[in-house]
């Protein structure tokens, strides 16, 4: 994952990295199935920020009343939003339950539908879509 690096300089707390992860699995379980390519994703990520099995345990137990935790930070958001597309995408479908949160996530950091779509083409291989610049957060 290439963003890796930087998100355990931002996630620089327990609490932002566990309200990550929340963020992630709510994406990852949207369509109600949690593939083996989802998963993988859910371990790397889990495992390169130091989180225990104790520590998730209780965002899987509660998954169900959980809704996204949006940062403060801005580039902690923007690089939130990468991850929760990586993840749209780790299938190799996009399911449109996990591509409306992430529109929802999108919105509320201030991030539009052309700036979504566009990351979404550069994180599955195209061109960037448009040539508007992500706003400043």
């Amino acid at each position: 994952m290439q963003t890796s690096h930087d998100l355990n300089q931002v996630l620089n707390t327990p609490q932002k990295k566990l309200a990550f992860f929340q963020n992630l699995v709510l994406v990852a379980a949207a369509d109600g199935q949690l593939d083996q390519q989802e998963s993988q994703l859910l371990l790397q990520v889990g495992n390169r920020l130091g989180l225990k099995s104790e520590e998730v345990q209780p965002i899987a137990d509660n998954l169900a009343i959980l809704s996204f935790i949006v940062p403060a930070d801005g580039l902690q958001r923007t690089l939130e939003l990468q991850t929760l597309v990586q993840m749209m995408l780790q299938d190799g479908q996009i399911d449109p339950r996990e591509y409306g949160l992430c529109m929802e996530y999108a919105n509320r950091i201030g991030y539009g539908k052309e700036i979504l779509d566009d990351m979404v083409s550069q994180l599955a291989g195209g061109a960037p879509t448009g040539t508007r610049n992500p706003p400043t957060v």
